[in-house]
Parts: C-alpha cells; structure tokens; sequence
C-alpha cells in the first residue's frame, strides 16, 4: 500500500487490561478487553495502536485477518518514527 506501513500484530482478546506487550514471533502483540464478537477485538486492537503511535483510530486499517489472532493493520506512513520507537 503506497504511502501506508504494515504492521503484523496477534491480538489477544479478552484481557484484564489494555496494553502493548513485546514482539513476539515477529507480531507486536496487542491485549484488548473487548471479546472477539461482532468486529469489537479489531475496533479495540486498532485504537489501542492508534492511541500508542498518536493517531485516530480511524487511521488504523485492518488489513488482513479479520477472524484471527493474527492480523496485519496498516498506519499512515509518517508514523514509521513513532512505530519504530514503540518496536523498540
């Protein structure tokens, strides 16, 4: 996608809390609170990275891997500094 970075992520749904853990097997791993119904685990996935790099959550796209744990979202690129330090 020109103009966008992808983000490989496995999304851990119905955690205790909201954060981002460490990568692991090469996907920043997201915990979100929200059950996996309906789209809710996607929506919180990509507000949680949303509000870790500074953007809106609409910024955020789910790009691949709607149904999995595994996902792939994509941000804008001017986030590639942002992203780097949170990979860090």
């Amino acid at each position: 996608m020109p103009g966008r970075i992808t983000v490989p992520v496995r999304v851990m749904p119905r955690s205790r809390s909201e954060r981002i853990d460490a990568v692991r097997a090469g996907r920043l791993v997201l915990r979100v609170a929200a059950a996996p119904e309906s789209g809710a685990a996607n929506r919180a996935a990509q507000a949680l990275l949303a509000a870790a790099l500074g953007l809106r959550a609409g910024e955020v796209l789910l790009e691949q891997g709607s149904t999995s744990r595994d996902k792939t979202l994509s941000v804008p690129a001017t986030a590639r500094g942002p992203l780097e330090r949170l990979l860090k």
